[in-house]
């Protein structure tokens, strides 16, 4: 489980792909003075298995899967990505819960001046614009937002960065046009799923009466 709060930006060095996976060496520094094999890493907000390390680097495999859903399939040598290692049981937490596991990407339409702010308008598809509420969070590449307007008839909605954001994650290097990854709140992801069975309990009839009942002996 991660928090949304971005501990380094890494440096894309090497990408080898194919069709059906890709492997990514990322050049890091502040995290990998506690990184073993086996722990996961967000990377731009993708959860990823450490397969080989350095002192200054380490290697993740990226499954098909990962590849349609997210935006790490048109990373390049020399791109920067957005870090965070894996919660630690006594760390705090910053931001929110986030899983590293996208449920699909958004495109970046607008950036625009508020004060010190800068507000990111960005596009998605209507799957996942219906679990993004205004004053609600989301990840986007990773880093925890918290989302200051939606438009659901054209589904977009607005973040807000602060200088501290800017500086600290990928998010201000990208252009309008570009691809981030999203992954919605997951509380709001597992209320729909609960409410799910009682919603179909009302439309569907079991075939279990008054009648039945009596006639079977109860």
């Amino acid at each position: 489980m991660f928090t949304g709060i971005i501990e380094e930006i890494g440096v894309i060095k090497g990408i080898w792909q194919n069709t059906a996976s890709a492997r990514l060496h990322i050049e890091a520094k502040q995290i990998m003075n506690d990184v073993q094999l086996g722990d996961s890493i967000a990377v731009n907000g993708v959860c990823l298995t450490v397969c080989t390390l350095t002192p200054s680097s380490f290697e993740a495999d990226v499954m098909k899967e990962t590849l349609n859903r997210t935006s790490l399939g048109l990373l390049t040598r020399g791109s920067k990505v957005n870090l965070e290692r894996a919660m630690a049981a006594n760390g705090r937490f910053g931001g929110h819960i986030v899983s590293g596991h996208i449920d699909g990407t958004g495109l970046i339409t607008q950036f625009h001046q508020e004060g010190i702010a800068t507000v990111v308008t960005i596009q998605t598809s209507p799957k996942l614009i219906r679990y993004i509420i205004e004053k609600g969070s989301i990840a986007i590449d990773g880093t925890s937002l918290t989302v200051i307007k939606v438009d659901q008839l054209n589904d977009t909605f607005c973040v807000s960065l602060i200088p501290h954001t800017k500086e600290n994650t990928t998010l201000l290097s990208r252009n309008t046009g570009d691809l981030v990854n999203l992954e919605n709140d997951i509380i709001g992801k597992y209320v729909e799923r609960f409410l799910q069975p009682a919603e179909e309990a009302t439309t569907h009839q079991s075939g279990i009466t008054a009648e039945f009942l009596a006639k079977h002996g109860f």
